[in-house]
């Protein structure tokens, strides 16, 4: 119960200061874009910093944080591994579902970042917008994240890889950085509660430019699944049969 309350506080500070930095940043990204960036990751790290304090929930980002241009193909369990990439990689933007490009705040900076809005769901039309929304992006250089399951999956949880993280792999003809985490052990997919421990995202081995889409698919599935399955194992997290 107290650790619910706990919670609770948390929850609700970290939105309040989405709202106060968003007073404060604003002004200022209007006539300075890049700025939207520096707002972005100083509220990830104030969601970081608070959480261990508030509910004991430490956080970690492992393996080499890619800087240069490429594309992050990312196990997504709860928000938390959102919060964790974006304190720590420099440019980051979102292949993100379209409905969240009208929530106030959270829409507004992922357009200034260049995310890249979709129709979840609508395959055939969700491929043709990510297509146009990344070649319209190019201007804007940065590390392309996309989540290859689609929506968050909560640990133990089984689902296929979509293969859109296959197409911009041939589309970008650039190389990928698989990312696992084990955030949803700690940060549930929806609700309250926050349990302690440690949540990690790990950047692993880059999958270097030019392996057939079939393979780069399997190839990305093991190793994210591999890595993640292990992370929560370390936090102590065992699958239901």
């Amino acid at each position: 119960m107290i650790q619910y309350l706990r919670s609770l506080i948390f929850v609700g500070q970290i939105y309040l200061m989405m709202a106060l930095m968003a007073v404060a940043f604003t002004p200022f990204v209007l006539f300075y874009r890049p700025l939207a960036y520096t707002a972005c990751r100083t509220w990830c790290r104030w969601v970081r910093w608070s959480a261990a304090w508030m509910v004991g929930l430490r956080t970690e980002v492992r393996g080499e944080v890619p800087t240069q241009e490429c594309l992050i193909a990312s196990k997504h369990q709860s928000f938390l591994d959102i919060i964790l990439i974006v304190s720590e990689v420099p440019r980051p933007k979102f292949i993100m579902k379209r409905e969240l490009q009208w929530v106030p705040i959270v829409g507004w900076y992922a357009k200034w970042i260049g995310c890249v809005p979709v129709d979840r769901g609508r395959r055939t039309e969700a491929i043709r917008q990510m297509k146009e929304g990344v070649a319209a992006g190019r201007a804007k250089p940065g590390q392309l994240i996309i989540y290859p399951q689609g929506t968050r999956v909560a640990p133990g949880v089984s689902r296929p890889y979509k293969i859109g993280a296959g197409i911009l792999y041939e589309e970008l003809e650039q190389g990928c950085v698989p990312a696992a985490t084990n955030v949803g052990v700690f940060w549930p997919r929806t609700g309250i509660g926050r349990k302690p421990g440690l949540a990690v995202v790990e950047f692993l081995d880059p999958i270097g430019p030019g392996l057939p889409q079939t393979e780069f698919m399997k190839k990305l599935e093991s190793v994210v699944e591999t890595a993640s399955d292990r992370l929560m194992a370390d936090a102590g997290f065992t699958p239901l049969p």
